[in-house]
């Protein structure tokens, strides 16, 4: 029975043709066109000013409710699915242990490893209702710049995952969606109408995910170096998510002292 769940998740996730056999084409694949992104990040920062900035009729509680917890529901499938989906793929085709830490040069953005990076690029632009509904909830105090620089550098990242066969990016994925799982379980139980007292957990969990991204940046840069005349895909990429998971650790930081620093009786804001 196990072995035939086994290869049931391995199918489905793994070795299902269009996952087997995606491709990430440059201007031809939804998404990949640099004006794509570039149409997508600005139009999100504008709609959040104007949104933001505008007196607009709020939802009836009850309507706003019902989207919440299928928001927060799909997103929450949707993470886990990653986080695993990853994972087996890893296991599956990842020829040596290192593999998830310092991809060849010129590797192809194809097979099942990319697939989750679309899959995962894709999610980061749905995750963008975060902010909508914060605004249509009227509680723009919860509208914090941390939450907008999130939610429109991460999807940079996640282009430059594809673009640049960008190395590690296995392993971020799945942190992160193991960490979405937690946090998005959180705003589910909230929406709901059960609020847990393990808000503070999902920063810290998201604390020390950036911290061991730079513990996985570190190795990076150690194979990157000490591969004789070859090095690892998407140094450049690895550049951008240096400074961009500083900034975050920061601003993460931040939030965690201001929230939960002394007493400890802030109440917590929404972060993504």
């Amino acid at each position: 029975m196990s072995m035939q769940i086994s290869d049931t998740l391995h199918y489905w996730l793994v070795n299902h043709p269009n996952i087997l056999h995606f491709s990430w084409s440059q201007g031809e694949t939804l998404g990949s066109s640099p004006l794509f992104l570039t149409i997508t990040v600005v139009s999100y920062l504008s709609l959040t000013f104007l949104l933001s900035n505008l007196t607009l009729p709020h939802l009836r509680p009850a309507v706003l409710k019902r989207i919440t917890v299928v928001h927060n529901l799909v997103l929450l499938a949707l993470s886990f699915t990653m986080a695993l989906g990853c994972t087996l793929a890893t296991f599956s085709h990842a020829p040596h242990l290192h593999y998830i830490l310092c991809l060849p040069p010129k590797t192809p953005a194809q097979g099942p490893l990319f697939f989750w990076a679309y899959v995962f690029y894709l999610s980061k632009i749905v995750e963008f209702i975060d902010t909508f509904l914060i605004i249509l909830s009227g509680s723009i105090k919860r509208l914090t710049f941390l939450h907008v620089y999130h939610h429109a550098t991460v999807v940079i990242m996640c282009y430059l995952w594809l673009h640049s066969s960008q190395s590690l990016f296995p392993l971020v994925l799945v942190t992160n969606s193991s960490v979405h799982v937690l946090m998005y379980t959180y705003y589910l139980s909230c929406a709901l109408g059960v609020r847990p007292r393990w808000k503070r957990l999902v920063t810290e969990c998201q604390i020390v995910q950036f911290q061991f991204s730079f513990v996985v940046l570190a190795l990076m840069l150690y194979f990157h170096v000490t591969h004789k005349g070859s090095g690892c895909a998407g140094v450049w990429g690895w550049c951008f998510n240096v400074v961009f998971y500083s900034s975050l650790l920061a601003l993460f930081s931040d939030f965690h002292a201001k929230n939960y620093g002394g007493n400890g009786k802030t109440a917590p804001k929404k972060l993504a």
